[in-house]
């Protein structure tokens, strides 16, 4: 796997906002306050696992039904 491809597997800050329906400026506040799962910094760019992003899903979804 070349760079390239490596990061492609990552989300940019406006497919987060995207997938979650809210604006980019949220997604950059929920990672300010620590709500979001750690994005990784490339260049001026922050970038998010979607792994990562499903099992906070996850968790927010058992935390909503507890």
């Amino acid at each position: 796997m070349n760079l390239a491809e490596s990061i492609e597997k990552y989300l940019t800050t406006e497919e987060v906002a995207r997938r979650y329906r809210v604006a980019p400026g949220t997604v950059r506040y929920w990672r300010h306050i620590g709500y979001l799962p750690d994005g990784v910094k490339r260049g001026r760019r922050v970038l998010y696992d979607p792994k990562k992003l499903d099992r906070w899903d996850a968790a927010q979804d058992e935390g909503a039904a507890a």
